[in-house]
């Protein structure tokens, strides 16, 4: 391949990346792969090659929201960490962690906090919540527990300090094995109620 058309393939890929970024953020789309296609065929861009990867994905949206939203994605990102503080401590009986876009800084107004919890049943989670009167949705979520295996997990969402709180139930021995990450392909990264109060703090 020239010169040319590396450059060429690499402005596309970035263009792509970006328009997938906007797509994001505007439309509050959380599948990557979705937000790509949608980016695609709105360009005219159907070549496989041409297609960046999740993780460039994931940097033009980091891109995108320190550009477009500076002070107020602080403020926004700093709200939804307080709400995950609060709905950890509420649920500190099920060693929550904080996963996802809140904990990586590339939220936006409409994404979701997301936690991982482990509990030996879903059931003891759903009577905590009513023991708290929080009123909640009952729902299913699959993630990949390795490259060629996924799983569907119990989940439940309600809104805690006026964020969207969706929160997955695990065995209790899977805190030790985060499951894969759908930008990276590696363990998702997890933090603790102390990270999420470090951050808070910064």
């Amino acid at each position: 391949m020239s010169r040319k058309s590396t450059t060429e393939s690499d402005r596309a890929r970035r263009i792509l990346a970006q328009e997938s970024a906007r797509i994001i953020v505007d439309q509050g789309i959380q599948d990557f792969r979705v937000a790509k296609t949608k980016a695609a065929e709105r360009l005219g861009m159907q070549e496989r090659g041409s297609l960046p990867g999740n993780a460039e994905i994931e940097q033009a949206v980091t891109d995108h929201l320190r550009l477009f939203g500076r002070v107020s994605h602080i403020d926004l990102l700093r709200l939804m960490r307080r709400a995950a503080l609060s709905a950890m401590e509420m649920l500190s009986a099920f060693t929550p962690r904080l996963v996802g876009p809140v904990l990586h800084g590339t939220a936006a107004a409409n994404s979701s906090v997301n936690l991982h919890l482990f509990a030996d049943n879903s059931e003891v989670v759903a009577m905590k919540l009513q023991e708290n009167q929080v009123h909640y949705r009952s729902f299913e979520r699959r993630l990949k527990s390795r490259r060629d295996q996924t799983d569907t997990f119990a989940a439940f969402g309600f809104t805690q300090s006026e964020s969207r709180i969706e929160a997955t139930v695990f065995p209790v021995d899977g805190v030790r094995q985060a499951p894969i990450s759908p930008v990276d392909g590696k363990p998702m990264r997890r933090a603790d109620r102390d990270v999420v109060i470090t951050l808070l703090q910064e």
